[in-house]
């Protein structure tokens, strides 16, 4: 339960860091029926499914359906969040995107004391593959979890992830990416 205090374990006071978040690109929404969800939001807040993002909506059991009211540019992502949920931990955050470059020099930054949502010093092999983007999990001292994201995904492969040698974490077989980009070819 949270004290109002950050962990004991984290270091409040620092240099101004050379990274800065970048913009905010997505916050994660649970909700019971993630159908029922996006025609409220359709219907009393303007939101529409973003296309470009499908594959996570219905490539794979759990992933968000991600809708907009801007176009695309920011988006709410909908979790359904059910005990028998594959996503079931996946909790409410905030997502912010960076260009490449700003993504690979905070990735071999790590670790510098920011915490992985386990409570775990993040590290760079904490990088997580959605095939879309990639990304890291982490959270603040009061344990608000947030999603840095870089869409460079060719570019942060090569100049990071095979650069480096750092083994990504998946939440779902590549194969299932491979899959519906074949059974999708216009997309």
């Amino acid at each position: 339960e949270w004290s109002g205090s950050p962990r004991e374990d984290v270091e409040m006071e620092s240099e101004r860091p050379a990274f800065r978040m970048g913009r905010l690109d997505h916050v994660h929404i649970r909700v019971p029926d993630r159908a029922e969800a996006a025609r409220w939001y359709a219907d009393h807040l303007g939101f529409e499914p973003v296309e470009e993002f499908d594959f996570w909506a219905s490539g794979f059991e759990g992933g968000p359906l991600q809708i907009s009211a801007d176009g695309g540019h920011t988006t709410l992502a909908l979790f359904e969040a059910t005990d028998t949920h594959p996503m079931a931990p996946q909790a409410t955050g905030v997502a912010f995107s960076v260009e490449a470059d700003a993504f690979v020099a905070f990735a071999r930054s790590l670790p510098c004391g920011i915490f992985n949502p386990e409570g775990e010093r993040l590290v760079a092999n904490d990088l997580v593959d959605f095939d879309l983007c990639w990304a890291f999990n982490l959270v603040d001292p009061w344990e608000n979890l947030y999603e840095l994201n870089c869409y460079d995904y060719d570019r942060v492969r090569t100049e990071l992830v095979e650069a480096d040698g750092i083994e990504a974490q998946r939440y779902w077989p590549a194969e299932l990416h491979e899959g519906y980009r074949d059974s999708h070819p216009s997309e």
